[in-house]
């Protein structure tokens, strides 16, 4: 006999580990199905490629969740300064003074973010872990789903969050569909031993073939995001870690300072978006409702929004009906959609090399340097803050 459930969430990342503890904090019978067990930490281990700029309100919903002091215990690199440009004397420069908070968020590998969430499993009486799994296929009954698991498990539940990334299975069958297009760009993430101890500071600065920026990990290493052509980050991938290491000094600012090349991955620009988030009693969270251009990292910070909705409009007494899933879509659909259309703005905004819009945006940037109140309601927007 199948399994029952009030909901089965498909996907243990960050987002599906995140949203599956805090229904389980309201006391829902939940389903965790995943792939793969996140690796335990040791402070040895190198750092992953894949990290996160975790942002004010998202520290907050990890700190709610119980992952954030656990999290603590592992490694963060908080940042209290950020700093964008295109030309040296064009530069624009965030600081936590200006909002009156400690830190402006922190730098955190994904794997760690979600490992802390899976450490606490074990106080969620009303969580039950399926993992190794995955799902084969579902079929919509009329007041519930059935999911058939590839271990030979049946899995019955009111509702399912797709939290199975981009290339969500349950998007596919619940037929939901995708708005997507490629930026005909690639991004490199570079892992870094430094000179020197790193400071509190990330910075991006905007070049003819796209960004480069640095984003601080503890001790005396960083990571750096490098965007190019297609074509660039295929030879750069085929370097050793010597010959890549001469690259990043000749390619990246002076502000870098000497380094040493550890670890490299790279991955497409894509962007997505479901045309809706929720269908035949599934709902989308994070990635499988929306990715973005990583240009300010506001990929998982967007996915914990979700999530926050979510479990708001899941405490309702009518969790499970069709006007509570519209009330989450009407709460997250129409931001995502303004941080995506924010993002694209500024990175073909500077993707752009005429002259007249390349004096256009730095003088725009040396205005805003010098509004507060400007800096200060966009620095608001971006951490979440009210």
């Amino acid at each position: 006999m199948p399994q029952q459930f009030d909901i089965a969430v498909v996907g243990g990342g960050m987002v599906g580990a995140a949203v599956a503890t805090g229904l389980a904090q309201q006391g829902k019978s939940v389903a965790l199905i995943e792939a793969v067990e996140p690796q335990a930490y040791s402070a040895e281990q190198p750092f992953d490629a894949r990290v996160s700029a975790i942002s004010y309100t998202s520290v907050e919903l990890l700190n709610s969740l119980g992952a954030w002091q656990r999290l603590q215990q592992m490694r963060t690199a908080p940042f209290r300064r950020l700093e964008t440009w295109e030309k040296a004397d064009s530069r624009i420069r965030f600081s936590a003074q200006d909002i009156g908070v400690e830190e402006l968020g922190f730098i955190v590998e994904n794997r760690l973010i979600q490992l802390a969430l899976w450490q606490g499993f074990a106080e969620q009486k009303s969580l039950s872990l399926f993992c190794p799994a995955k799902i084969e296929r579902i079929e919509f009954l009329n007041d519930k789903n059935r999911l058939q698991l590839n271990n030979g498990e049946q899995i019955e539940a009111s509702l399912v969050v797709a939290a199975d990334g981009a290339h969500s299975v349950v998007r596919k069958l619940a037929g939901i569909g995708l708005n997507s297009w490629d930026y005909d760009q690639h991004c490199m993430l570079i892992n870094v031993a430094t000179e020197a101890a790193q400071q509190d500071i990330t910075w991006q600065w905007f070049t003819p073939t796209g960004p480069r920026s640095l984003l601080p990990l503890p001790g005396s290493q960083a990571s750096l995001v490098w965007y190019d052509s297609a074509s660039k980050i295929r030879q750069l991938k085929a370097l050793s870690n010597e010959q890549l290491t001469q690259a990043v000094v000749q390619a990246f600012p002076d502000e870098l300072g000497g380094i040493q090349v550890l670890s490299k991955a790279s991955f497409a620009l894509t962007r997505r978006h479901a045309k809706q988030y929720f269908a035949e009693r599934c709902v989308l969270v994070g990635d499988a409702a929306h990715t973005i251009n990583p240009l300010a990292g506001q990929g998982v910070n967007l996915g914990f929004k979700d999530v926050q909705a979510l479990l708001q409009v899941l405490a309702k007494a009518n969790w499970n009906s069709e006007q509570a899933l519209a009330v989450y879509q009407r709460k997250r659909r129409l931001d995502n959609q303004l941080m995506q259309s924010a993002m694209d703005a500024f990175y073909f905004g500077f993707s752009n090399q005429l002259a007249p819009l390349k004096w256009a945006r730095n003088a725009v940037l040396k205005t805003a340097e010098r509004s507060t109140a400007l800096k200060r309601q966009v620095l608001k927007y971006a951490l979440g803050i009210r």
